[in-house]
């Protein structure tokens, strides 16, 4: 996830701004392969979550202790219904959750519809094999970035560093157009080095993890990781919301590309070549 996310004025670039080549053929390519892998991962996991559609903050299954459950059930009429659970508050979300898509044209009491699931019919066995193959590909793509990265001391340029804090605010404000300029920056401004650093040093080693310990073989090997989770069930509730966090991470990053000049963005990541803002530093 390394496209980065310029400036504003950046749609209104002339031809006569310097093109720089910001993106290096790893960085490209494991940019791509996070994205594919992503993808298939939260598709994959929401059909493994169909299995079980709850999530417990406890050690074991507790409904006392329930935080969220997406069920189907029948109406006094015997009609079915979706019901989603939050803590006390419960909504109907029959035909989008609970009672929905089966994946193979008609609908059925699952979590999560078929079109947003991977497989789209139930199949637990299949959507964890997906989910296993996947995420250690994700592992591999990242680690190949952070190296590749290091060894061009691009990675250095993404961390938050201590001079980038009182940054951060007048950065958020010239995002909100309530500032007319941005505080100096180089490659990366302050809110793309919170929000990377954060990603890639906080929440990816976590959802990692949280997989881990969700697993029965590494659950045998190395069980006191899973009690530190505060156990299983636990454990998957923490995945769960880091993948949502995730999510809006990668929701907030193509809202920002596609409002920030969306060919000069994706130029640079499928050929390297970036074309600079006039306040924006250049960096290699």
């Amino acid at each position: 996830m390394d496209a980065t996310a310029p400036l504003p004025h950046a749609v209104e670039q002339s031809e006569s701004e310097p093109l720089i080549y910001r993106h290096s053929v790893t960085t490209r390519i494991t940019h791509w392969l996070t994205v594919l892998t992503f993808v298939v991962l939260v598709m994959s996991g929401l059909q493994i979550f169909n299995a079980s559609p709850e999530l417990d903050a406890s050690d074991k299954s507790d409904p006392g202790r329930r935080v969220l459950s997406i069920v189907g059930a029948n109406d006094a009429s015997g009609k079915p219904i979706g019901v989603v659970q939050f803590f006390g508050w419960r909504i109907r979300a029959t035909h989008l959750l609970g009672y929905t898509d089966d994946g193979m044209g008609g609908e059925t009491f699952r979590a999560f519809p078929g079109w947003i699931t991977w497989p789209g019919y139930q199949a637990l066995a299949d959507g964890r094999r997906w989910h296993l193959f996947f995420g250690w590909l994700m592992v591999v793509a990242g680690i190949a970035y952070m190296v590749a990265g290091f060894r061009r001391k691009d990675l250095q340029l993404l961390v938050l560093r201590r001079d980038d804090i009182p940054k951060l605010l007048p950065m958020q404000l010239y995002y909100l157009k309530l500032r007319k300029e941005p505080p100096p920056y180089g490659k990366y401004n302050p809110l793309q080095k919170a929000a990377y650093t954060t990603v890639l040093f906080v929440f990816t080693p976590l959802i990692v993890i949280t997989g881990l310990a969700l697993s029965p073989g590494i659950d045998a090997l190395a069980s006191p990781l899973t009690a530190l989770l505060g156990g299983r069930q636990f454990a998957r509730l923490w995945h769960f919301l880091l993948m949502l966090a995730l999510i809006g991470f990668a929701l907030t990053h193509v809202m920002l590309v596609l409002s920030t000049g969306v060919v000069n963005n994706m130029r640079s990541m499928l050929s390297g070549w970036y074309r600079l803002g006039k306040d924006e530093g250049g960096g290699i």
